[in-house]
């Protein structure tokens, strides 16, 4: 036993174990290595959930090199059965599970709203450029040499006389007086 991880060599106190059941440690204890004089606690809950004999029992059954990964482990499941005297650590796990599926849904759902505002912006993009380009094929703007005055400008797009200046077909909007050129 000198060997072991964690394993410290008593002098005249007990472990943990020995401690709580009252009764005396001996040289070759089975829970000394694993359960030191300072860590009752930690055996109490152990033992209320699993009791002495069966951790002794399970401990004596695992190799050495697994008994402290197994104290660990009872540790563990010990102070979840007692968090949750039904479920223990499976309801942690179950919880965390339920958890995970639900932010997998909603990243699921982002993801899909992403994909349709891309849709969206690109069909937009590709909508709206032939109609731009379209607008720019039949919209045909007056010549807007540098010598017109305030007054022509005026009359262009207020009167509707812009055919007069640039020779094109155009109808005034009756609302509006604004001319339409084709």
């Amino acid at each position: 036993m000198k060997g072991m991880k964690g394993y410290e060599p008593r002098s005249s106190s007990s472990c943990a174990a020995c401690k709580l059941l009252k009764r005396r440690c001996i040289p070759n204890c089975i829970f000394a290595p694993y359960f030191h004089s300072n860590e009752c606690k930690k055996f109490a809950k152990v033992h209320k959930v699993f009791g002495a004999s069966n951790v002794s029992k399970i401990l004596i059954e695992v190799p050495e090199k697994q008994r402290e990964d197994t104290v660990n482990s009872l540790a563990y499941e010990a102070e979840a059965r007692l968090r949750d005297p039904v479920y223990g650590c499976i309801g942690s796990i179950a919880l965390l599970q339920r958890k995970m599926m639900e932010l997998q849904h909603d990243l699921a759902i982002a993801k899909d709203r992403l994909a349709r505002c891309r849709a969206v912006a690109a069909a937009t993009t590709v909508a709206t450029t032939p109609f731009v380009d379209s607008l720019h094929s039949h919209v045909s703007l007056p010549p807007f040499p540098e010598f017109y005055t305030s007054s022509d400008l005026n009359d262009i797009f207020c009167h509707g006389s812009s055919s007069q200046l640039s020779g094109q077909n155009e109808t005034v909007d009756d609302f509006n007086q604004i001319p339409y050129i084709f």
